[in-house]
């Protein structure tokens, strides 16, 4: 095979990976697997505390990509926003210093609206997902930063913040994040899943999806 061969067949293998990727996906946030997703956000707060910034990009991917149906470049820009908030929250000390983090976090939820089932304020949803990231780290306790997971849920999914269903899912993620707090590196890592599983069968997903 000549040279020009091989570069001409590269070029055009290099040109179908990029139109794979770019090509738009009809993304939805309520069409995910509960038990994946558990698994899923489990493995990407144990990154998180760990400080595995690779793996938490991989499983920020993979959650993305795999759960929500966002195209391979999207889910990239969206994984970038969403490891540059934590990167840059994870050091500060203070909700001053935590605003830091805002920029990337409207981004993140901007990237994310068009997967919403209903239009949403980007900035409103970051400032109560900061919020309650603050929150965890003033010892405040998981029913109160739970109320403010659901807001963001009830935000996203286009729900009053009352609904049964959002409510258990803010309460049961609060209280799988303050079991983890509690036994630290000790806790195992098959229970941390389980304990996050309701809370994403507590979101409304579409139809079919359950």
């Amino acid at each position: 095979m000549s040279v020009r061969k091989m570069f001409a067949g590269t070029a055009a293998a290099i040109a179908l990976i990029a139109v794979y990727a770019v090509i738009p996906r009809h993304a939805d946030l309520r069409a995910f697997d509960p038990a994946e997703m558990a698994r899923l956000e489990t493995a990407m707060w144990r990154d998180y505390y760990d400080k595995r910034h690779a793996a938490l990009f991989f499983h920020l991917y993979d959650s993305t990509r795999t759960q929500f149906g966002f195209s391979p470049l999207k889910s990239l820009q969206i994984v970038l926003s969403a490891a540059g908030a934590a990167r840059t929250f994870q050091p500060t000390r203070s909700r001053r210093e935590a605003d830091a983090a805002l920029p990337a976090l409207v981004a993140y939820y901007r990237d994310f609206a068009p997967a919403a089932p209903v239009a949403f304020d980007a900035e409103q949803a970051a400032r109560l997902e900061l919020d309650w990231w603050q929150a965890r780290r003033e010892a405040v306790g998981p029913r109160d930063y739970g109320l403010t997971i659901a807001r963001v849920a009830a935000l996203t999914y286009g729900k009053n913040a009352d609904d049964s269903g959002i409510r258990q899912f803010g309460m049961a993620r609060a209280e799988a994040m303050a079991f983890r707090d509690a036994r630290g590196g000790a806790i195992r890592r098959c229970r941390l899943g389980e304990d996050r599983e309701p809370a994403w069968r507590g979101v409304p997903v579409a139809e079919g999806q359950r």
